[in-house]
């Protein structure tokens, strides 16, 4: 009985050594990677493909999208954290939200689609915090309030 189970655990191991294998990369008929990437109400679909690290927005440069630099280092920053800067053409759409929420959906986009050009790359995004949409959004105005939270000014008299 012991050699049977033996048996199978190392059948086991043998299957799991083989769904170990890395994932195939997930591109169209052009070589481009998409995802989508979501932070408050904005969406950013984003299209990358191996270049020169040339950024579109909306169909302008990231320079003049993101004017502000806090949201242009916000953008790059998957591109800094696996080592890949100016490798990558970014094309993406960005809709919906202000212009915070909506470098953050673009970063989080590229994120996702960087995984599925070389999905080797999931473990370092992943522990970085890059992959995982931030779900925090803005809290509803409640009726009696003057905003979310805030009362109105009290009047003794």
């Amino acid at each position: 009985m012991a050699e049977e189970t033996l048996n199978d655990l190392s059948q086991l191991a043998g299957a799991a050594e083989v769904s170990a294998t890395p994932a195939e990369p997930k591109l169209d008929d052009l070589g481009r990677a998409y995802a989508t990437g979501r932070r408050k109400g904005a969406v950013a679909r984003v299209w990358i493909k191996p270049g020169s690290g040339k950024v579109t927005v909306n169909g302008r440069e990231i320079e003049n999208y993101f004017v502000r630099p806090v949201l242009q280092m916000i953008v790059n920053q998957p591109f800094g954290h696996v080592e890949r800067e100016g490798q990558f053409d970014v094309m993406a759409t960005v809709t919906g939200g202000g212009l915070s929420g909506q470098a953050g959906a673009l970063r989080h986009g590229l994120s996702r689609a960087l995984v599925n050009f070389e999905p080797a790359l999931r473990g370092v995004l992943k522990s970085g915090g890059f992959l995982t949409r931030d779900a925090r959004v803005v809290e509803r105005k409640k009726y009696g309030k003057a905003k979310a939270r805030r009362s109105f000014q009290f009047s003794k008299r």
